[in-house]
């Protein structure tokens, strides 16, 4: 949903409303794949870029878009 004015007090809670469930599970993503790369001593660069690219893309469906 774009943010088509100023932030009000409203706005702002919804936006923390909705970024909860996602931070919570960005936070859960990188809980798992930590567990999976603390057992082995190398970790690829693929293997790195694909964690990152789901945090992002996690965290990018909430973001709030401007309109100008």
């Amino acid at each position: 949903m774009p943010v088509t004015g100023p932030l009000t007090a409203e706005r702002e809670e919804e936006m923390i409303e909705t970024r909860e469930p996602v931070v919570t599970e960005a936070v859960a993503v990188i809980d798992k794949a930590l567990a999976r790369m603390m057992k082995r001593e190398l970790v690829s660069a693929s293997e790195v870029s694909d964690l990152l690219l789901d945090l992002r893309s996690l965290l990018s469906a909430v973001a709030p878009t401007t309109d100008a």
